[in-house]
């Protein structure tokens, strides 16, 4: 490694003494005078510190053919058009560099190190430079050469005595805000026009020039700010400012309207999802694009020369674009990309909760088909017990049974069948509340179950398939408890316009862990689905009943049918 790499890097590696360096070497380049050959030399040297001291490339990098071209151009135009103007367009620059890097600085030495060689940098342009460039000599007033020569270097031995943070020492430790070092480069700019506008137009001198410029500016600033907070009555300039830097400025918000459209008209994500991405066909920079989706894959538009890939779970995009995206850009098309994967994902969601609904659909139906087919099936067999235990005798009893039973358990198949073809109607209709009771004694006869004597209201009726369904399920649990145990008894009774259907049994209580489970979903059975009870409530509520445990004590264990008043949900 040569002296000078080795000059170079120890510069590089201590970034208080690389800034003081290029601050050092512009302040001969000042004072040596725009015209001499010293000059020419120092600021030379000038752009191989800065090179060192700039944030945005690493200086350990080789610079490659196409680089070092590039900076020969703009040292050959430098060395071409080197004069006063160069030098006030350069310090401008290293002004707003320098100025853009203290916003980010938390450290207070570090934040007055660089405020120190801001103030440097602009006491150079007012003090220095910009008197250079005066038309006129006689309006610049008095000169302060000499003290800008001897005087400002006092900031180099200041800056030096400050501590810095180690962070901000080590080579790009400092972050620079290019939008606050443009603001003050244009700041420092109208500034600069500003004094010579005032000098030129009404003949001032430099001084009283930089003043009323500095107070224009300083009005002009408190203005805006005056007007960009929002208050009651007045939306502030911030409330546009911050809309246009969501949008720059772009046909991003005609998009995402018909997205959200689409979203609400399309319910098959695939159709969704293409229809969507071929509006991005209507953005300026966009000239297509390929995607994948789990399975499913599309295209649309045309290939180009610049693509970019936006990935995602499960959406995948590659746009085609005419020109080169920009980060900002390429921000903005990610944001786009998640909204649409989302709303794809919804949609899945959509799709899988509709077949879900209709499997669950389909088993409900199917479990209350077996347990009506397992009422019949009951029923039948105590009309062939009955029909074996007589043995020829009643003769005429057994065959009005039959000719009352037969077409009521026909009927309740045929509704069977009616809910397997429209499992989402109740096949059935109205019965008088006394033809019905005394079918349920004449197929409950040979059991132990109880019906209590009532005086039934002839003109009141019920809805059979109902009332068949909770009486047929209620009574057959009475009845497997009573196979266990024989004192069991099962009593039913009903009020007289059926407004009330209780089903009672001196059995054991039901077992806490399922109470709460219970007509509302689905519990464990040890003779069945353990779907009945659920079934049974449910149906109940789409007629306008309640079906509940009315008491749940050892001996006696209620349920009830309840009819609801008009307009009131079951609970």
């Amino acid at each position: 490694m040569t002296l000078l790499q080795r000059v170079a890097s120890a510069l590089r590696q201590r970034q208080r003494w690389l800034l003081v360096s290029l601050l050092l070497v512009l302040h001969l380049a000042l004072v040596s005078g725009a015209d001499t050959t010293v000059s020419l030399l120092c600021w030379l040297v000038n752009v191989g510190l800065f090179i060192l001291w700039q944030p945005f490339t690493y200086a350990e990098r080789n610079v490659d053919l196409s680089g070092l071209v590039v900076l020969t151009l703009v040292l050959g135009c430098g060395v071409a058009w080197y004069g006063w103007w160069l030098l006030i367009v350069w310090v401008v620059m290293l002004a707003a560099l320098v100025g853009g890097r203290v916003m980010f600085i938390d450290h207070r030495p570090t934040r007055i190190f660089y405020l120190i060689a801001f103030a440097y940098l602009l006491a150079a342009l007012l003090l220095w430079l910009v008197p250079q460039v005066v038309p006129h000599a006689a309006l610049t007033g008095p000169s302060l050469d000499r003290e800008f020569a001897w005087g400002i270097p006092v900031f180099f031995l200041v800056m030096l005595l400050l501590p810095l943070s180690q962070e901000g020492d080590r080579p790009g430790g400092g972050m620079i805000d290019l939008f606050y070092s443009l603001f003050i480069f244009l700041l420092i700019a109208v500034l600069i026009l500003g004094s010579l506008a005032f000098m030129l137009l009404r003949q001032s001198g430099y001084l009283e020039a930089v003043l009323n410029a500095l107070i224009s500016i300083a009005l002009l600033l408190l203005l805006i700010g005056w007007a960009w907070n929002t208050r009651p009555g007045f939306t502030g300039f911030d409330v546009f400012f911050s809309r246009y830097l969501l949008t720059i400025g772009l046909p991003f918000e005609t998009w995402l309207h018909r997205l959200t459209t689409l979203a609400g008209s399309e319910s098959e994500p695939e159709q969704f999802l293409s229809q969507a991405l071929a509006e991005m066909l209507d953005l300026p920079w966009v000239d297509g694009g390929s995607w994948v989706a789990g399975a499913r894959s599309g295209a649309f538009g045309r290939e180009s020369r610049f693509r970019q890939d936006f990935s995602g779970q499960p959406l995948q995009l590659t746009l085609h674009t005419r020109h080169k995206l920009s980060p900002a850009l390429i921000w903005h098309f990610h944001l786009l990309v998640q909204l649409a994967n989302e709303h794809y994902i919804a949609k899945l969601r959509a799709r899988e909760l509709q077949q879900v609904s209709y499997l669950r659909a389909i088993h409900e139906t199917g479990a209350r088909l077996t347990h009506d087919v397992k009422n019949l099936l009951q029923s039948l067999s105590n009309l062939c017990y009955l029909a074996q235990t007589m043995n020829g005798q009643h003769g005429e009893r057994l065959d009005r049974l039959l000719q009352r039973q037969l077409p009521q358990i026909t009927q309740r198949l045929q509704q069977t069948l009616s809910k397997l073809q429209k499992p989402q109607t109740e096949a059935g209709g109205l019965l008088p509340v006394a033809v019905w009771w005394q079918l349920q004694q004449q197929r409950y006869a040979t059991t132990p179950v109880t019906f209590v004597a009532v005086n039934l209201n002839p003109e009141a009726l019920l809805p059979v398939a109902l009332f068949d369904s909770v009486a047929d399920n209620l009574l057959q649990n009475a009845l497997l408890k009573a196979q266990v145990d024989s004192d069991v008894q099962v009593c039913v009774s009903i009020t007289a316009d059926a407004a009330v259907l209780r089903i009672c049994d001196t059995g054991s209580a039901l077992d806490p862990n399922i109470l709460g489970d219970l007509l509302r979903a689905p519990v464990t059975s040890e003779s069945g689905l353990g779907v009945g009870l659920y079934h049974a409530a449910r149906q109940a509520e789409s007629c306008g009943y309640e079906l509940q445990l009315a008491n749940n004590v050892t001996g006696q264990v209620c349920f009830e049918l309840r009819r609801l008043p008009t307009g009131k949900p079951a609970a």
